[in-house]
């Protein structure tokens, strides 16, 4: 953990950018926060997995939802369906989901589109096909372990601020509820693969008192 002290730097200083408003400092830092975890990442798998890639794809992602309009808004969704893509490929690789887990978050999924549908106008296939990425994401990290499953369900919950406030219901505080519950899901989904990958190619199970779905044959 001692080697993730930069990505706490980097975390605060966007925390007290959104927090001041200030444009310099988010600039500065939010372009950063992926990449730092990616460099964790690379030095402790020494490969290039889908959870890598995630990572390239949310930095674009990140640099996008810094301009306004949206044409941003859609690049940077783009960029994080091609994150939720990648995560949802390394996480069904790793193991199964728990059906219960799936079930939920597509109820979950449902609820939200029908609560948002006729306030998001152009964006709504858009949002709908997104959302359904992330959902299918956020039910894929509860079968790897449960730091990664909270960094799933934390990244849902992220984009469905964002989800709202597009829909013209802005939640007090969202800036920083936004950043501080994605900044919390990109750290935990990291550092959890890490450690769950480590468990799996040592024979291990992962985070102490889990039990994950069943493994797939072909992954055993």
């Amino acid at each position: 953990m001692k080697r993730l002290w930069p990505f706490g730097v980097v975390a605060a200083v966007e925390l007290i950018g959104v927090a001041a408003d200030s444009t310099l400092l988010q600039w500065l830092a939010k372009p950063l926060l992926a990449p730092v975890l990616l460099v964790y990442l690379l030095r402790a798998r020494r490969r290039v997995d889908p959870v890598a890639v995630g990572l390239v794809f949310a930095t674009g992602g990140d640099i996008a939802l810094l301009l306004s309009g949206d044409t941003a808004f859609l690049v940077g969704m783009g960029c994080f369906l091609g994150t939720q893509v990648a995560f949802i490929t390394a996480f069904l690789r790793h193991r199964r989901p728990p059906v219960v887990a799936v079930a939920t978050y597509l109820a979950c999924w449902v609820a939200a589109n029908l609560v948002l549908w006729n306030h998001l106008g152009p964006l709504r296939l858009p949002v709908l096909g997104y959302s359904l990425a992330l959902t299918l994401m956020a039910a894929a990290a509860a079968g790897v372990s449960r730091r990664v499953a909270l960094g799933g369900g934390l990244f849902l919950i992220s984009d469905l601020l964002i989800g709202m406030d597009a829909a013209g219901a802005r939640v007090p505080g969202h800036g920083l509820a936004v950043m501080t519950t994605y900044i919390a899901a990109l750290l935990l989904i990291t550092t959890g693969w890490v450690a769950a990958s480590r468990a799996r190619d040592a024979g291990g199970a992962g985070d102490p008192a889990y039990t994950p779905g069943p493994v797939p044959d072909n992954a055993r």
